[in-house]
Formats: structure tokens, sequence, C-alpha cells
């Protein structure tokens, strides 16, 4: 197989990877100059379409509406008649242990995705499209918002029936696509963005890598803080976002069908994407600053505190090298993860699991973005999140 040339940025990584395993370095590297195969034209071909219609004929199809649907362009329609179509592979009892396992280790689960999962996603060049946006700076409503809605979406996904078409973890699936498709077009179409050396904005590679990370490195860290998973579990959680992938417009040459598929997804994607630069760091280090005010602590010395411990948990689970090179600060984590375990294990073992299941998802909806309006689709209308109408 002939070596890809480009995006640049990704170049001494590449041949490194390749020296790894060459097909697979090859394969990631390819996706990188692909976005969504098959919305990406449509929201193009829709480009001249009023806002608020665009907005009102995505919601929908989302939501089976199908007297407004009908007036939708014939483009848009085709869309949702394929997003209807279930893969065949699908089978939406395979997801009833994960659904189980989420609700007594959403604890561990939440803190693997903020300090560890979702680390890993920024510390490469993902966070090129959070940085020129700006959807997540340092202690701001935006960044904030940002991690509510990740909660949301991982609540919703994991909540029983979440998954089925009426579901509202189908439903935050297949809007964050178009929202992912509506942000690939207005970066292609406004300065800022560098094909040549970072190929497409939120790429398939990229978006590949990311539901590989939310499979086996979810399940890795949730471990490391604490969790454990029978293998019914693992093998659910991997199957169940498998098809949230598929519904945020991963395409199957890039979505794994195993753990181990996704193990070496994220390995060799690992190797491939360049060493994090300083859009990462501000990235990742937006994230660990959220955290305590998402949690919703008030008091300054509780929320240093919550950091602290977050930064320490996060170095620990991602390792000394990327934790400085995303200028995390200079600290021990020795221990810091058997401590951890040790205080839940202790707090788990005063409670039974209904009661661990009830704290579990009441913590998770104070840590969840949930508008009164409900469920928006409304699309971001300018690349600058401080420019954009709220969406």
């Amino acid at each position: 197989m002939t070596m890809q040339l480009s995006p640049w940025a990704y170049t001494e990584s590449y041949i490194s990877a390749r020296q790894h395993d060459q097909a697979a370095a090859d394969h990631y590297i390819e996706h990188t100059h692909i976005g969504d195969p098959q919305l990406d034209p449509v929201m193009e071909e829709l480009a001249s379409l009023p806002s608020e219609d665009l907005h009102r004929f995505i919601g929908a199809g989302i939501e089976q509406h199908d007297e407004i649907l009908r007036t939708a362009p014939q483009a848009l329609r085709d869309v949702f008649e394929h997003i209807n179509e279930p893969p065949a592979w699908l089978d939406c009892k395979a997801f009833d242990p994960a659904v189980q396992a989420f609700y007594t280790k959403a604890t561990d689960i939440l803190l693997a995705m903020a300090t560890g999962v979702l680390i890993e996603g920024f510390s490469t060049l993902m966070s090129k499209s959070f940085s020129i946006t700006g959807r997540m700076l340092q202690e701001t409503d935006t960044s904030i918002r940002q991690l509510k809605q990740v909660n949301r979406h991982l609540l919703e996904v994991f909540f029983p029936g979440g998954m089925l078409r009426k579901g509202d973890g189908w439903k935050l699936s297949v809007r964050i696509r178009f929202i992912h498709a509506r942000v690939r077009q207005l970066m292609k179409a406004a300065d800022g963005w560098n094909t040549e050396d970072w190929g497409t904005p939120i790429s398939a590679a990229h978006m590949g890598f990311s539901t590989a990370l939310f499979s086996d490195r979810l399940l890795e860290h949730s471990t490391s803080v604490g969790a454990t998973y029978s293998q019914e579990e693992e093998d659910s959680i991997v199957s169940l976002w498998r098809y949230v992938g598929y519904l945020m417009g991963v395409p199957e040459t890039i979505l794994h069908r195993t753990r181990q598929e996704a193990q070496k997804l994220f390995e060799i994607g690992f190797m491939c994407e360049p060493p994090p630069d300083d859009d990462a760091a501000t990235v990742a280090n937006a994230m660990i600053q959220s955290i305590p005010l998402v949690a919703g602590l008030t008091d300054p010395g509780e929320q240093d505190s919550m950091r602290d411990l977050a930064y320490r948990i996060s170095r620990a689970l991602v390792g000394n090298q990327v934790a400085n090179r995303l200028h995390f600060p200079r600290s021990t984590s020795r221990g810091v993860l058997y401590m951890y375990r040790t205080k839940q294990l202790s707090t788990r073992l005063a409670k039974d699991v209904q009661q661990i299941k009830s704290e579990n998802f009441l913590q998770l909806l104070n840590a969840s973005q949930y508008d009164e309006a409900g469920v928006s689709y409304r699309m971001p209308d300018h690349v600058l999140a401080s420019k954009s109408s709220e969406w």
C-alpha cells in the first residue's frame, strides 16, 4: 500500500506507526481525509436553506414528525430513511447488561470519562476543532455546558431503552452527527482550519478513534478507578458504543466490532497522532478545570481540592508523558488510584445496590445538561462558539 503523504502534521508519527503496523496506519490516515460520506454532501446541498427551516426539518426527522419531514428537501428525507433502517448486526437486547452495570458503576465511569477517556481524546488533533471554535476554554459557561452535554449523552445512552428508535440516547447520538456535519461545514468555510496540515475537521478517523475510546478505554480506565465487570458486561458496553458510533456517522470501515478491534484502533491511532500541542493542553486543562463546577461545588477550597485530585487521577490514567505534554501540574500520582479505590469500596460496603443506583442516577442528573425546552435541534450558525446562536 502506498504511503499517504498528508495531512502533514501526522507525517513523523505516521512513519513511526507504519513500522508497527503498516496496513493499520495507512487505514487510519486514509480516514483523516474523510468526514461523514453520507451526510456531509447533504449539508452542503442545504447550505442555502434558512437556519430555522434546517433546524425544524432535522428536529422533525429525529422526532419522527412525518408531516413536517415530508416538506423537507428530498436529500434530507433520504438521509433519515437510511438512518431509520437499523444495521443488520443490531441487537438492542445485547445492551441490557451494559445498562444494568452502568448504574452501579456510574461514579467510576464518569470519573474515567472526564479524567481519562476525554483527556486522551483531547491529546490528539481532535483538540483543534474545540480550540478553534472555543467550545472548551477554561472555566467558561461554554466549557461547563460542553461537559454537561457529554454527561447527558452518557446518561441517555445507558438509560433503559435509550438506544431504541424513540429513546433519547438514539436521538442525541443522531443530533451529534448533524452537529458534527454542520461544524465541518462551518470550519471548512472559515479561516483557521488547515486541511493540508490536519486533514478533515472531525474526521472519520477521529470519530472511529473516539468510539474506540468510549469502548475499550472507558472499560480500562473505569476498572483502574475501581469498577469491576463481567465478560458479558464488557461485551455489552462495547456493542452499545459500536451502535452509538454508527448513529453518529462513523463509517463501518473504521467502526470496531469487538473490544480487541477497539483496542487496536486506539493503539494505532494514538501512534499516528502527533504529540499533544498547546491547543491540546488548553482543551485538556479546561476539561479538568470544569469538573468541580459541573459537580456543583461553590467553595473555592473544595473546588481546588477536587481539581488537584482530578489532575492526579488523570496523570495516573494517561501516564506522565501525556500529562507533561498537556502541561498538567507536576505532582506524584503514585498510590492515588489505590487510595481512591479503597475509599470508594468502603463507601459501597456501607450501602445496598439499590441505594447506590439511586444515588448514582441523581449524581448524573445533577451533572448533566437538561434544558427546560427539552432537546434542541438547533445547529451552530458560526464557527466561533462566542458568535454562534445558542444550540
